[in-house]
């Protein structure tokens, strides 16, 4: 089976990972301001001011887009770049760049897919509690107003959360991301509830203010399970692991972020998994979190192997030695693609995007100025063939898009890990294309 005519090809960056600019026009800080200044958190004490500059270079890296050949582009706003202070007063300056950048998209035909939330919470509503506190669903909702009435006659694409699991777990847990503080896991469930009643009333408000849009939201699929051995039997046990957890990885589990967003409840383990430390939803509560959505988002880079043991003991995780990782260090596990979309989509029979796909590689500028990346091009094809697979099989899959355009500031790794198909010198900021730039180029054009 091929493709539908109308699949969306695109790729797919974040507002502090790229655009740099974070004392300029009038921006507040985020918490990953604060977080990268403090020494020992980052990589090399790596920081996000300027990372690829894309804030001034934002009409070349269209034209770089353009030459691309996407159809769509997938950006995330910058909160306290258009709200300085998280609520309140509203940053025009910060509003009219992305109402340029769109305005850019589309005159190079490019269908803007906005994310509300990538990670960079203003600093000032850390302060008061960050997602801890009981407003912070009505301060995300007027965040999402104003966005939606800046951009709403242009933009019908919205992603309210990007990875709940990350930022819930790396911010408040491991506490390698920003704030970086260590919550237990009574307070981590208050602030999921938050961010889910918050998710519900961005909804709300889009639908409201954008009637024509099309919202989700993007989890990511660390957690996908995939038989070694396509029997019956192990496809079944990777389908029941992957919409279960356990005490230990709950809150990175995308079953737990999909009964919550899609079901509008805690998933049924919770109960006994922790007791009076979950808190209650009233019944108009869940009907606010878990209105309909039209699409969700999933991010996949890699998965967990499910295989039986000589002696037919289920064993979960286990690879051959020396099987292939990426720079980052991530398995290489392109059936995880396949069987994360397969089970998802049975599961919850909603239309996918795959809204993050892509490698880490040892990338360098070779003699001849070029840079070559055949390992990312060959996990990429490997990828989309499982993709392919799973739309062949039934599951309804409306586009793709690579992470990342640009390599960027990759959180804790700072600038140590490249994802990008296009390189960024970060000491000149010039941009070269990467082979694998050209090879989904001419995927683009041949599909």
């Amino acid at each position: 089976m091929d493709w539908k005519k109308d699949f969306i090809w695109g790729t797919a960056t974040s507002s502090y990972q790229i655009e740099g600019a974070a004392y300029e026009d009038g921006k507040g800080l985020s918490v990953w301001d604060v977080f990268t200044k403090e020494s020992g958190r980052i990589y090399e004490d790596h920081t996000g001011e300027v990372a690829c500059d894309h804030y001034h270079r934002m009409k070349e890296d269209v034209a770089l887009l353009a030459e691309l050949g996407v159809g769509a582009y997938r950006f995330s706003v910058s909160w306290p770049r258009v709200m300085p202070h998280g609520t309140g007063e509203v940053n025009e300056k910060g509003l009219q760049f992305y109402s340029d950048l769109v305005d850019e998209l589309l005159r190079h035909h490019i269908t803007p897919y906005v994310t509300l939330f990538h990670w960079d919470f203003p600093n000032e509503l850390e302060m008061q509690g960050g997602w801890l506190n009981p407003s912070s669903p009505e301060w995300f909702a007027s965040y999402t107003e104003i966005v939606a009435n800046a951009f709403g006659d242009r933009v019908k694409y919205y992603i309210t959360f990007n990875e709940p699991q990350i930022f819930t777990w790396l911010g408040y847990d491991t506490c390698t991301h920003a704030p970086g503080i260590k919550y237990p896991a009574g307070r981590i469930l208050a602030m999921c509830r938050n961010i889910a009643l918050a998710h519900g009333m961005s909804v709300m408000k889009l639908r409201e203010l954008v009637p024509d849009c099309r919202v989700g939201y993007a989890p990511t699929c660390g957690n996908a399970y995939w038989p070694v051995e396509e029997t019956k039997i192990l496809a079944a046990k990777a389908k029941e692991l992957q919409n279960s957890f356990g005490s230990d990885d709950w809150i990175r589990s995308s079953a737990f972020w999909n009964e919550l967003f899609l079901k509008g409840r805690f998933h049924e383990k919770c109960r006994d998994l922790f007791g009076t430390d979950l808190p209650e939803l009233t019944d108009k509560e869940r009907l606010l979190i878990g209105q309909p959505l039209d699409f969700c988002g999933m991010n996949i880079y890699q998965g967990t192997s499910v295989s039986f043991s000589d002696t037919g003991e289920l064993v979960i995780g286990k690879l051959p030695v020396g099987h292939g990782k990426t720079g980052i260090g991530w398995p290489i596990t392109p059936k995880a693609m396949y069987w994360a979309v397969k089970n998802f989509y049975d599961t919850y029979h909603l239309p996918l995007y795959i809204t993050e796909n892509g490698m880490s590689a040892l990338d360098v500028i070779s003699l001849d100025g070029q840079v070559y990346d055949p390992c990312r091009i060959d996990y990429l094809a490997r990828h989309l063939s499982e993709l392919k697979r799973a739309v062949s099989d039934g599951a309804e899959v409306e586009g793709y898009f690579i992470w990342s355009f640009l390599d960027n500031f990759e959180w804790d790794k700072g600038y140590d890990d490249r994802f990008g198909i296009v390189y960024v010198d970060y000491e000149t900021q010039r941009r070269i294309p990467k082979d694998s730039f050209y090879w989904y180029q001419n995927v683009i054009k041949s599909e």
